[in-house]
């Protein structure tokens, strides 16, 4: 597909950052408690999403379901997690892409089907729910319960609506029907009162693995560091196009369409957490590995080679690696500031990035500084970083980045700013330099990016930096991709 031009995208929202999509998590082991085994799962996979947490589980006859709004340690306590009897459960962390971040868009999606009950979590963002809505709205006694005045009308509630179709023998040959008719990106764990599935959209967009409890049973989750946790063995990922079906006979798969390989390569700049394995494939080691490339790219004469924490360290080590400059941490990050439901005051709001960072002075005083970071989106950070550290007596300060400069709207699962307010967008490379006020200013190549997560261009989505989109953007936002209204 080309690259479409011009404007803007109101429909996104405003961040000063990437935003994650979802963590989905799923457990299916006799004998265990596996509302707990999901409570870890779900915290390692709370990156992925702070908004809202939920746990669904079933002892074969019932499903129980109980999620809130806030983190994953906000959400349960012992109470809640005691009351979570049974055998299956599947876990979601949050960050709205549809849909309002309100409690009754919190998953699991609880629903009825033909064959039972539904609990299902969704990762990703589908692009045709135009067509799909229209598709449930034929199905009077489900679309009802859809709040589409309000934003409450998310995708997943969408696909729980059509896998309650009565027009197939099983849940499995429902799901098998419907998933070839989703476009987008999606990773979908969901169970019947007896059965654990796991599905992943035919391009594979984001990241889905299948574990083993030895002896005990399976998981799947968003990530293999959730299998780490509580110390399940990585099996494989989920397959493009795959539907995985587990109930006490073990696990079987069922291909329901032909895999065409693109992988979101924003999972290795910034998603995944560093001790995570995407197509076998270190996240930590293909960030070091860019900033290798980086400092090979970019060179500069430097005192010091310094991380935006958390996201932009391994890339920072790799860059001090190859360039020979040492390494430092050059800023103290406050563990406890995140997404928060007590709006800061004006003053802090105009504080802004100096919430989270502190520069520690006795360090980064009289030095040439190299800064180290995974992207920029509108730039503010990066401006805020460069003022903070001349403030507290740097030299020079020469920002490294390990991607390119970010140009498109995501349209499976990542929120960026609009494109309008993309920092890079109609910019000269030294025009961004100048309003961030560093002294220097380099990207990693687009290729040096690709060579880092060790896959082939074909087999990766770089549409956020590429404009190249494997998927056909939604309809309703052509729009967005335009300019003056004429597709290109």
């Amino acid at each position: 597909m080309h690259r479409p031009e011009g404007s803007t995208n109101a429909l996104l929202p405003d961040p000063s950052e990437p935003r994650e999509e979802c963590g989905v998590f799923g457990v299916y082991a006799p004998g265990d408690d596996v509302a707990r085994l999901t409570y870890f799962g779900l915290y390692a996979l709370q990156h992925r999403g702070q908004e809202s947490a939920g746990i669904a589980t079933s002892n074969g006859e019932q499903i129980l379901v109980f999620k809130d709004m806030g983190l994953v340690s906000q959400v349960f306590d012992e109470g809640a997690l005691g009351s979570l009897t049974g055998h299956i459960a599947v876990g979601h962390t949050r960050y709205s892409t549809t849909g309002d971040s309100v409690w009754a868009n919190a998953q699991p999606t609880l629903g009825p089907t033909a064959h039972g009950t539904l609990a299902l979590g969704h990762n990703g963002n589908l692009t045709n729910t135009p067509e799909l809505l229209q598709m449930l709205t034929e199905r009077e006694g489900y679309a009802k319960r859809l709040d589409l005045k309000n934003g409450g009308c998310t995708d997943t509630a969408i696909i729980a609506g059509l896998l309650a179709s009565d027009e197939f023998d099983s849940l499995a040959d429902t799901a098998v029907d419907l998933f070839p008719r989703l476009k987008g990106a999606y990773c979908l764990v969901f169970m019947d009162e007896t059965h654990l599935y796991a599905a992943r959209d035919l391009h594979g967009v984001r990241p889905l693995v299948l574990g083993e409890l030895p002896g005990r049973g399976w998981v799947v989750a968003s990530e293999t560091a959730a299998l780490d946790i509580i110390g399940a063995r990585m099996v494989r990922e989920i397959e493009p196009g795959e539907m995985v079906v587990i109930d006490g006979a073990g696990v079987r798969s069922i291909r329901f369409a032909e895999a065409k390989p693109r992988g979101c390569v924003f999972e290795y700049v910034y998603l995944a957490r560093p001790d995570t394995i995407i197509s076998e494939r270190s996240i930590h080691v293909a960030r070091t590995t860019m900033g290798q490339i980086l400092a090979r790219e970019h060179p500069v004469e430097a005192d010091l080679v310094i991380p935006v924490p958390e996201s932009g360290t391994p890339a920072a080590v790799g860059y001090a690696q190859a360039s020979g400059i040492p390494f430092s941490q050059g800023f103290v990050k406050n563990a406890y500031v995140g997404r928060t439901f007590i709006q800061p005051s004006q003053i802090l709001r105009q504080l802004g990035i100096r919430l989270k960072l502190n520069p520690l002075r006795e360090v980064i005083a009289g030095k040439r500084l190299v800064v180290v970071d995974d992207s920029i989106v509108r730039g503010n950070t990066q401006r805020a970083i460069v003022a903070m550290l001349r403030e507290a007596g740097a030299a020079e300060v020469h920002v490294r980045i390990s991607s390119p400069p970010v140009l498109w709207p995501c349209f499976y699962g990542i929120d960026f700013a609009t494109r309008e307010e993309l920092a890079a967008v109609g910019k000269t490379t030294e025009e961004v330099r100048q309003a961030i006020g560093a002294d220097s200013l380099g990207h990693i190549s687009h290729g040096g990016m690709v060579a880092a997560t060790e896959r082939t261009e074909a087999t990766l989505c770089t549409a956020c930096f590429s404009g190249q989109y494997p998927i056909e953007p939604p309809i309703a936002s052509a729009h967005l991709l335009t300019e003056n209204g004429k597709t290109s």
